[in-house]
Protein backbone atom coordinates (compact mmCIF):
# COMPACT_ATOMS: atom_id res chain seq x y z
CA UNK A 1 0.00 0.00 0.00
CA UNK A 2 2.73 2.33 1.22
CA UNK A 3 4.39 2.12 -2.68
CA UNK A 4 1.28 2.67 -4.32
CA UNK A 5 1.76 6.30 -6.12
CA UNK A 6 -0.75 9.13 -4.90
CA UNK A 7 -1.36 9.35 -8.77
CA UNK A 8 -2.64 5.67 -8.92
CA UNK A 9 -5.10 6.54 -6.00
CA UNK A 10 -8.41 7.28 -5.88
CA UNK A 11 -8.83 11.06 -3.80
CA UNK A 12 -11.66 11.27 -1.68
CA UNK A 13 -12.37 14.51 -0.66
CA UNK A 14 -14.26 15.98 2.81
CA UNK A 15 -15.53 18.91 2.46
CA UNK A 16 -18.46 21.09 4.42
CA UNK A 17 -18.90 24.43 6.08
CA UNK A 18 -16.71 25.81 9.03
CA UNK A 19 -16.97 23.60 12.36
CA UNK A 20 -19.27 20.99 10.46
CA UNK A 21 -16.65 19.04 11.53
CA UNK A 22 -14.75 17.67 8.74
CA UNK A 23 -11.17 17.57 10.29
CA UNK A 24 -12.49 15.70 13.43
CA UNK A 25 -14.31 12.95 10.73
CA UNK A 26 -10.62 13.23 8.66
CA UNK A 27 -8.95 12.12 11.90
CA UNK A 28 -11.69 9.30 13.06
CA UNK A 29 -11.34 7.32 9.48
CA UNK A 30 -7.31 7.22 9.53
CA UNK A 31 -6.94 6.64 13.23
CA UNK A 32 -4.74 9.51 13.80
CA UNK A 33 -4.46 13.21 15.06
CA UNK A 34 -3.12 14.48 11.68
CA UNK A 35 -6.03 17.60 11.10
CA UNK A 36 -6.00 20.60 13.84
CA UNK A 37 -9.29 20.24 15.23
CA UNK A 38 -10.78 23.86 16.99
CA UNK A 39 -13.56 25.47 17.84
CA UNK A 40 -12.48 28.75 16.08
CA UNK A 41 -14.08 28.80 12.56
CA UNK A 42 -11.31 28.67 9.75
CA UNK A 43 -8.65 26.47 11.43
CA UNK A 44 -8.10 24.38 8.48
CA UNK A 45 -6.66 27.25 6.29
CA UNK A 46 -5.66 24.83 3.33
CA UNK A 47 -6.30 21.42 2.03
CA UNK A 48 -4.35 18.27 4.35
CA UNK A 49 -3.91 14.58 2.61
CA UNK A 50 -3.26 11.80 4.21
CA UNK A 51 -2.70 7.84 1.99
CA UNK A 52 -3.92 5.58 3.67
CA UNK A 53 -5.81 1.98 2.55
CA UNK A 54 -9.71 1.49 3.06
CA UNK A 55 -10.95 -2.04 2.37
CA UNK A 56 -11.69 -3.61 0.07
CA UNK A 57 -11.05 -0.01 -2.02
CA UNK A 58 -7.43 -0.54 -1.51
CA UNK A 59 -5.11 2.50 -1.31
CA UNK A 60 -6.44 6.17 -1.49
CA UNK A 61 -5.76 9.54 -0.71
CA UNK A 62 -8.31 11.47 1.72
CA UNK A 63 -8.03 15.30 1.52
CA UNK A 64 -9.88 17.87 4.13
CA UNK A 65 -10.91 20.90 2.64
CA UNK A 66 -11.06 24.39 3.88
CA UNK A 67 -14.70 25.38 4.80
CA UNK A 68 -16.60 26.42 1.54
CA UNK A 69 -18.94 29.07 4.03
CA UNK A 70 -15.43 31.05 5.00
CA UNK A 71 -15.93 34.86 4.34
CA UNK A 72 -13.36 37.92 4.21
CA UNK A 73 -10.25 38.51 1.87
CA UNK A 74 -8.52 35.34 2.98
CA UNK A 75 -11.93 33.47 3.52
CA UNK A 76 -12.08 33.59 -0.25
CA UNK A 77 -8.48 32.54 -0.88
CA UNK A 78 -9.49 29.34 1.28
CA UNK A 79 -12.91 29.04 -0.90
CA UNK A 80 -10.96 28.68 -3.66
CA UNK A 81 -8.47 25.30 -2.52
CA UNK A 82 -12.09 24.10 -1.79
CA UNK A 83 -12.99 24.38 -4.69
CA UNK A 84 -9.59 23.38 -6.46
CA UNK A 85 -9.83 20.35 -4.09
CA UNK A 86 -12.91 19.64 -5.42
CA UNK A 87 -11.60 19.28 -9.01
CA UNK A 88 -9.26 16.25 -7.88
CA UNK A 89 -11.51 14.10 -6.04
CA UNK A 90 -12.99 10.96 -7.38
CA UNK A 91 -15.83 10.71 -4.39
CA UNK A 92 -17.00 13.52 -1.87
CA UNK A 93 -18.06 13.14 1.69
CA UNK A 94 -20.11 16.33 2.32
CA UNK A 95 -20.04 16.70 5.62
CA UNK A 96 -23.07 18.90 7.54
CA UNK A 97 -23.63 19.51 11.22
CA UNK A 98 -26.09 16.81 11.90
CA UNK A 99 -27.51 19.43 15.02
CA UNK A 100 -28.63 22.25 12.74
CA UNK A 101 -30.53 22.32 9.29
CA UNK A 102 -28.74 22.16 6.10
CA UNK A 103 -27.90 25.99 4.48
CA UNK A 104 -28.33 27.04 1.07
CA UNK A 105 -24.44 27.25 0.51
CA UNK A 106 -24.68 23.05 1.65
CA UNK A 107 -27.48 22.74 -1.21
CA UNK A 108 -25.32 24.53 -3.35
CA UNK A 109 -22.09 22.69 -2.85
CA UNK A 110 -24.55 19.60 -3.88
CA UNK A 111 -25.73 21.29 -6.58
CA UNK A 112 -22.37 22.26 -7.95
CA UNK A 113 -21.00 18.54 -7.03
CA UNK A 114 -23.74 16.95 -9.32
CA UNK A 115 -22.52 19.30 -12.08
CA UNK A 116 -19.03 18.42 -12.24
CA UNK A 117 -20.64 14.92 -12.15
CA UNK A 118 -18.49 13.83 -9.12
CA UNK A 119 -20.49 10.72 -6.82
CA UNK A 120 -20.52 11.95 -2.79
CA UNK A 121 -22.32 11.27 0.18
CA UNK A 122 -24.02 12.96 2.89
CA UNK A 123 -22.09 12.64 6.34
CA UNK A 124 -24.32 13.93 9.56
CA UNK A 125 -22.00 14.48 12.04
CA UNK A 126 -22.22 14.60 15.66
CA UNK A 127 -24.86 11.77 15.73
CA UNK A 128 -24.16 11.54 20.00
CA UNK A 129 -25.75 15.12 19.72
CA UNK A 130 -29.28 15.44 20.05
CA UNK A 131 -30.42 15.56 16.18
CA UNK A 132 -33.13 18.52 16.04
CA UNK A 133 -33.50 17.61 11.69
CA UNK A 134 -34.84 15.28 9.58
CA UNK A 135 -32.70 15.20 6.95
CA UNK A 136 -34.68 12.93 4.34
CA UNK A 137 -37.09 15.61 3.86
CA UNK A 138 -34.53 18.21 3.55
CA UNK A 139 -32.41 16.63 1.14
CA UNK A 140 -32.69 14.90 -2.68
CA UNK A 141 -34.78 11.68 -2.39
CA UNK A 142 -31.40 9.78 -4.48
CA UNK A 143 -28.75 11.20 -1.81
CA UNK A 144 -26.63 8.78 0.26
CA UNK A 145 -26.89 9.62 3.69
CA UNK A 146 -25.12 7.90 6.55
CA UNK A 147 -24.82 9.76 10.18
CA UNK A 148 -21.78 9.54 12.28
CA UNK A 149 -20.12 10.36 15.61
CA UNK A 150 -16.36 10.97 15.12
CA UNK A 151 -16.23 11.78 18.86
CA UNK A 152 -17.92 8.24 19.71
CA UNK A 153 -16.76 6.50 16.38
CA UNK A 154 -20.65 5.59 16.00
CA UNK A 155 -21.11 4.84 11.81
CA UNK A 156 -17.16 5.31 11.31
CA UNK A 157 -16.86 2.05 10.05
CA UNK A 158 -20.26 1.46 8.56
CA UNK A 159 -19.04 4.82 6.23
CA UNK A 160 -15.69 3.56 5.40
CA UNK A 161 -17.69 0.54 3.52
CA UNK A 162 -19.99 2.72 2.05
CA UNK A 163 -16.81 4.89 0.65
CA UNK A 164 -15.17 1.36 -0.43
CA UNK A 165 -19.10 0.82 -2.02
CA UNK A 166 -19.35 4.16 -3.66
CA UNK A 167 -15.76 4.79 -5.31
CA UNK A 168 -16.20 4.77 -9.15
CA UNK A 169 -14.22 2.14 -11.04
CA UNK A 170 -11.80 3.19 -13.02
CA UNK A 171 -11.71 1.57 -17.00
CA UNK A 172 -8.06 0.49 -16.98
CA UNK A 173 -6.16 1.00 -19.99
CA UNK A 174 -2.93 -0.58 -20.15
CA UNK A 175 0.39 1.40 -20.75
CA UNK A 176 1.73 -1.14 -23.05
CA UNK A 177 1.06 -4.93 -22.35
CA UNK A 178 -2.05 -5.21 -24.79
CA UNK A 179 0.26 -4.25 -28.16
CA UNK A 180 3.46 -5.96 -26.94
CA UNK A 181 3.03 -9.70 -27.77
CA UNK A 182 3.25 -12.42 -24.87
CA UNK A 183 7.15 -13.18 -24.28
CA UNK A 184 7.83 -10.11 -26.97
CA UNK A 185 10.27 -7.63 -26.12
CA UNK A 186 10.17 -3.91 -25.51
CA UNK A 187 13.32 -1.96 -25.27
CA UNK A 188 13.05 1.13 -22.59
CA UNK A 189 15.53 3.95 -23.86
CA UNK A 190 16.03 5.58 -20.28
CA UNK A 191 18.80 8.74 -20.51
CA UNK A 192 20.79 8.98 -16.78
CA UNK A 193 22.05 12.40 -16.69
CA UNK A 194 21.91 14.68 -14.16
CA UNK A 195 18.35 15.45 -14.80
CA UNK A 196 17.86 11.68 -14.15
CA UNK A 197 17.16 11.13 -10.21
CA UNK A 198 19.72 9.64 -8.22
CA UNK A 199 19.60 6.16 -7.70
CA UNK A 200 15.81 5.61 -9.06
CA UNK A 201 14.00 5.51 -12.08
CA UNK A 202 11.33 8.44 -12.32
CA UNK A 203 7.53 6.96 -12.18
CA UNK A 204 6.80 6.22 -15.88
CA UNK A 205 9.41 4.18 -16.26
CA UNK A 206 9.01 1.97 -13.46
CA UNK A 207 4.75 1.52 -14.48
CA UNK A 208 5.66 1.08 -17.64
CA UNK A 209 8.02 -2.25 -16.82
CA UNK A 210 5.44 -3.32 -14.09
CA UNK A 211 3.16 -3.32 -16.73
CA UNK A 212 5.35 -5.60 -19.12
CA UNK A 213 5.62 -7.91 -17.24
CA UNK A 214 2.01 -7.88 -16.22
CA UNK A 215 1.48 -8.62 -19.49
CA UNK A 216 4.16 -11.68 -19.36
CA UNK A 217 6.34 -9.89 -21.95
CA UNK A 218 10.03 -9.12 -21.43
CA UNK A 219 12.13 -5.84 -20.82
CA UNK A 220 15.68 -4.49 -21.92
CA UNK A 221 16.63 -1.28 -20.35
CA UNK A 222 19.59 1.19 -22.19
CA UNK A 223 20.67 4.07 -22.76
CA UNK A 224 20.04 6.45 -25.61
CA UNK A 225 23.73 5.87 -26.60
CA UNK A 226 23.15 1.87 -25.93
CA UNK A 227 20.26 1.68 -28.90
CA UNK A 228 21.90 0.35 -32.03
CA UNK A 229 24.54 -2.16 -30.40
CA UNK A 230 21.54 -3.58 -28.67
CA UNK A 231 19.44 -3.78 -31.47
CA UNK A 232 22.10 -6.12 -32.84
CA UNK A 233 22.30 -8.22 -30.46
CA UNK A 234 18.03 -8.73 -29.59
CA UNK A 235 15.51 -7.48 -32.06
CA UNK A 236 13.10 -5.69 -29.93
CA UNK A 237 9.10 -5.44 -31.01
CA UNK A 238 9.09 -2.59 -29.47
CA UNK A 239 11.35 0.62 -28.41
CA UNK A 240 10.00 3.06 -26.26
CA UNK A 241 12.09 6.11 -25.34
CA UNK A 242 12.08 9.00 -23.78
CA UNK A 243 11.25 11.97 -25.38
CA UNK A 244 14.38 14.15 -24.96
CA UNK A 245 16.18 11.19 -26.06
CA UNK A 246 13.68 11.20 -29.62
CA UNK A 247 15.90 12.62 -32.38
CA UNK A 248 18.76 10.10 -31.34
CA UNK A 249 16.88 7.45 -30.79
CA UNK A 250 14.93 7.61 -33.82
CA UNK A 251 18.01 7.77 -36.16
CA UNK A 252 19.57 4.40 -34.25
CA UNK A 253 16.10 2.08 -34.77
CA UNK A 254 15.30 1.02 -38.20
CA UNK A 255 12.04 1.35 -39.96
CA UNK A 256 10.70 -1.33 -39.47
CA UNK A 257 10.85 -1.88 -35.57
CA UNK A 258 7.67 -0.18 -34.45
CA UNK A 259 8.86 3.29 -32.16
CA UNK A 260 7.00 5.48 -29.67
CA UNK A 261 7.60 7.14 -26.70
CA UNK A 262 6.11 7.02 -22.51
CA UNK A 263 4.57 10.28 -22.85
CA UNK A 264 2.95 9.00 -25.96
CA UNK A 265 1.89 5.90 -24.06
CA UNK A 266 0.70 7.48 -20.63
CA UNK A 267 -1.26 9.95 -22.62
CA UNK A 268 -3.53 7.00 -24.32
CA UNK A 269 -3.07 5.32 -20.57
CA UNK A 270 -4.88 8.56 -19.17
CA UNK A 271 -7.33 9.05 -21.94
CA UNK A 272 -6.16 11.91 -23.55
CA UNK A 273 -4.34 11.07 -26.69
CA UNK A 274 -6.77 12.23 -29.32
CA UNK A 275 -6.81 16.04 -27.55
CA UNK A 276 -3.16 15.81 -27.68
CA UNK A 277 -2.70 14.93 -31.30
CA UNK A 278 -4.83 17.14 -32.43
CA UNK A 279 -3.25 19.96 -30.85
CA UNK A 280 0.02 18.77 -31.55
CA UNK A 281 -1.71 19.19 -35.13
CA UNK A 282 -2.91 22.68 -34.46
CA UNK A 283 0.81 24.32 -33.79
CA UNK A 284 1.38 25.12 -37.86
CA UNK A 285 -1.55 27.41 -37.15
CA UNK A 286 -0.04 29.33 -34.49
CA UNK A 287 1.01 33.41 -35.16
CA UNK A 288 3.07 36.16 -34.13
CA UNK A 289 2.15 37.64 -30.60
CA UNK A 290 0.15 34.51 -29.72
CA UNK A 291 0.16 33.17 -26.45
CA UNK A 292 1.69 29.54 -25.05
CA UNK A 293 1.31 27.82 -21.75
CA UNK A 294 4.02 25.53 -20.83
CA UNK A 295 2.43 23.65 -17.90
CA UNK A 296 3.79 21.17 -15.43
CA UNK A 297 1.67 18.78 -13.17
CA UNK A 298 4.43 18.98 -10.50
CA UNK A 299 6.84 20.98 -9.08
CA UNK A 300 10.58 20.30 -8.77
CA UNK A 301 14.21 22.61 -8.90
CA UNK A 302 14.97 23.25 -12.42
CA UNK A 303 18.21 22.57 -13.92
CA UNK A 304 19.95 24.34 -16.77
CA UNK A 305 18.63 22.42 -19.64
CA UNK A 306 15.50 22.39 -18.11
CA UNK A 307 12.91 20.32 -20.34
CA UNK A 308 9.86 22.63 -19.69
CA UNK A 309 11.45 25.94 -19.60
CA UNK A 310 13.89 25.74 -21.61
CA UNK A 311 14.06 22.97 -24.37
CA UNK A 312 10.62 23.18 -25.67
CA UNK A 313 10.48 26.97 -25.93
CA UNK A 314 13.48 26.58 -27.91
CA UNK A 315 11.90 24.35 -29.80
CA UNK A 316 8.53 25.78 -29.79
CA UNK A 317 10.35 29.04 -31.84
CA UNK A 318 12.40 27.17 -34.11
CA UNK A 319 9.83 25.14 -35.24
CA UNK A 320 7.38 27.93 -35.60
CA UNK A 321 9.28 30.65 -36.47
CA UNK A 322 6.70 33.61 -34.57
CA UNK A 323 7.50 35.09 -32.11
CA UNK A 324 5.42 33.74 -28.90
CA UNK A 325 4.47 34.82 -25.67
CA UNK A 326 4.91 31.72 -23.08
CA UNK A 327 3.67 31.81 -19.38
CA UNK A 328 4.94 28.55 -17.73
CA UNK A 329 2.51 27.12 -14.73
CA UNK A 330 3.95 24.12 -12.59
CA UNK A 331 1.84 21.80 -9.34
CA UNK A 332 -1.78 22.71 -8.70
CA UNK A 333 -1.35 26.40 -10.20
CA UNK A 334 -3.10 25.52 -13.86
CA UNK A 335 -5.07 28.42 -14.68
CA UNK A 336 -8.78 28.31 -14.35
CA UNK A 337 -9.40 29.79 -17.81
CA UNK A 338 -7.32 29.01 -20.90
CA UNK A 339 -9.23 31.30 -22.89
CA UNK A 340 -6.29 33.90 -23.72
CA UNK A 341 -4.12 31.20 -25.11
CA UNK A 342 -3.64 29.90 -28.48
CA UNK A 343 -1.79 26.35 -27.14
CA UNK A 344 -1.37 24.55 -23.91
CA UNK A 345 1.57 22.08 -23.45
CA UNK A 346 1.49 19.98 -20.61
CA UNK A 347 4.00 17.01 -19.02
CA UNK A 348 2.78 14.09 -19.32
CA UNK A 349 0.97 14.26 -15.33
CA UNK A 350 3.06 10.99 -14.34
CA UNK A 351 2.47 12.79 -10.59
CA UNK A 352 -1.46 13.62 -11.28
CA UNK A 353 -4.59 11.57 -10.92
CA UNK A 354 -6.11 10.82 -14.31
CA UNK A 355 -8.81 13.07 -13.10
CA UNK A 356 -6.72 15.79 -13.05
CA UNK A 357 -5.19 15.42 -16.18
CA UNK A 358 -8.91 14.92 -17.72
CA UNK A 359 -10.32 17.80 -16.09
CA UNK A 360 -6.84 20.30 -17.16
CA UNK A 361 -7.82 18.89 -21.08
CA UNK A 362 -11.40 19.44 -20.70
CA UNK A 363 -11.17 23.07 -19.79
CA UNK A 364 -8.50 23.39 -22.43
CA UNK A 365 -11.03 21.68 -24.88
CA UNK A 366 -14.20 23.43 -23.38
CA UNK A 367 -12.56 26.84 -24.40
CA UNK A 368 -11.54 25.67 -28.32
CA UNK A 369 -7.51 26.01 -26.65
CA UNK A 370 -5.25 23.38 -28.26
CA UNK A 371 -3.90 21.03 -26.03
CA UNK A 372 -0.73 18.47 -26.36
CA UNK A 373 2.10 16.84 -24.00
CA UNK A 374 5.60 17.51 -24.00
CA UNK A 375 6.21 13.87 -25.57
CA UNK A 376 4.06 14.30 -28.56
CA UNK A 377 5.34 18.05 -28.92
CA UNK A 378 9.00 17.00 -29.25
CA UNK A 379 8.43 14.08 -31.30
CA UNK A 380 6.52 16.61 -33.69
CA UNK A 381 9.42 18.98 -33.35
CA UNK A 382 11.56 16.51 -33.86
CA UNK A 383 9.71 15.54 -37.57
CA UNK A 384 8.61 11.79 -36.27
CA UNK A 385 5.57 12.38 -34.65
CA UNK A 386 3.53 9.88 -37.45
CA UNK A 387 6.41 7.51 -36.43
CA UNK A 388 5.76 7.16 -32.86
CA UNK A 389 2.11 6.93 -33.51
CA UNK A 390 2.39 3.91 -35.92
CA UNK A 391 1.09 1.34 -32.75
CA UNK A 392 -1.83 3.46 -32.64
CA UNK A 393 -3.22 4.30 -36.38
CA UNK A 394 -6.23 5.35 -35.61
CA UNK A 395 -4.37 8.62 -33.78
CA UNK A 396 -2.03 8.66 -36.61
CA UNK A 397 -4.18 9.51 -39.41
CA UNK A 398 -5.12 12.41 -37.37
CA UNK A 399 -2.15 14.42 -38.84
CA UNK A 400 -3.80 14.04 -42.82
Amino acid sequence: MNSTPSSNRKHIGIFGSRNAGKSTLMNAIIGQDLSVVSPVKGTTTDTVSKAMEILPAGPVVLMDAPGYDDEGELGELRVGKCLKTLDRADLALLVIDGTLPPSDVDIGFISRMREKRIPFIIVTSKSDAEPSYRYGSMLPGDVRCISVSARTGEGIKELKDLIAASLPASEEIPIIRDILREDGIAMLVIPIDKAAPKGRLILPQQQTIRDILDGRGRVMVVSPGQVASSISQVRPDIVVTDSQAFEAVAASVPDDIPLTSFSILFARHKGNLEDAVRGAASIRKLKDGDRVLISEGCTHHRQCGDIGSEKIPRMLRKVTGKDLNLEFSSGQGFPEDLSRFSLVIHCGGCMLTERDMQLRYAKAVSKGVPITNYGIFLAYGNGILRRSLSVFPEYQRMLD
